[in-house]
C-alpha cells in the first residue's frame, strides 16, 4: 500500500497514479478514518472479520474481460465523487488499483494504491484494468453510492457527529470517491 496527495495538476487520465511526491502516512490515514492491514492469509481476513463484525462478503473484479461493455461505465460511476452510508471493505485478492479520500482539513485527495494482500477499511461516508477484491459488510451485502450534491450533504450519516465503533470523529466528516482500477 501506498498513499500520498493526488496531484490535481496532472494532466493524465484518473485511473493513472498521479502522484504528487507528497507521502501520506499510516497514522494520517487512521486519522481520515482510514483502516489498513497487509494480509496473507483467508484466516487473518477471517479473523479481522470477526473482530468487526463483518457478516458477509462477495468477490468482484473489474476489468474489460470481466465487465465486458460496461466495464467503462463503471469507471466512470467510480471516480463521481460520492459517499457510502456503511463502511467500504475491501481484501485485494489480485491485480492492484486506487481509492482516493478526501481530507476535509484541507479538501485535498489523498490516493491510496493498494495491491495483492491489502485490506482497506473505508469509512461509510466516503465517497480500474484489473482488480479482484473481497468484499466484507456487517450486515447484507449492498452497495449503494450517494452521489455528492446539496441532498446528500443533509445525510443522517453524512451529519453524526459522535464516535462511531471506535473511529474517530473525523470518520464521518470524509468524503471519498473509489477510483478506477489498473492491471498490475
Amino acid at each position: 500500500m501506498k498513499a500520498y496527495i493526488y496531484d490535481e495538476a496532472s494532466n493524465l487520465p484518473p485511473q493513472e497514479a498521479h502522484d504528487s511526491n507528497e507521502s501520506v502516512s499510516l497514522d494520517q490515514l487512521k486519522e481520515l478514518g482510514v483502516l489498513y492491514w497487509s494480509i496473507d492469509s483467508i484466516d487473518q481476513v477471517n479473523s479481522i472479520a470477526i473482530q468487526r463484525d463483518y457478516k458477509n462478503r462477495d468477490h468482484i473484479e473489474c476489468s474489460p474481460q470481466a465487465m465486458g461493455d460496461v466495464y467503462h461505465q463503471k469507471l466512470d460511476i467510480f471516480f463521481e465523487e460520492h459517499l457510502h452510508e456503511d463502511e467500504e471493505i475491501r481484501w485485494v485478492v489480485e491485480g492492484s488499483g486506487y481509492f482516493d479520500v478526501r481530507d476535509q482539513t484541507d479538501q485535498r485527495w489523498v490516493r491510496i494504491k493498494v495491491e495483492k494482500g491489502d485490506l482497506l477499511v473505508l469509512p461509510p461516508v466516503d465517497n480500474n484494468n484489473y482488480i479482484k477484491a473481497m468484499r466484507l459488510f456487517k450486515d447484507e451485502p449492498k452497495w449503494v453510492a450517494l452521489n455528492r450534491s446539496s441532498e446528500t450533504e443533509g445525510n443522517t450519516y453524512r451529519k453524526i457527529l459522535t464516535l462511531h465503533d471506535g473511529m474517530p470523529k473525523a470518520y464521518v466528516e470524509k468524503v471519498g470517491r473509489a477510483m478506477a482500477m489498473r492491471a498490475s
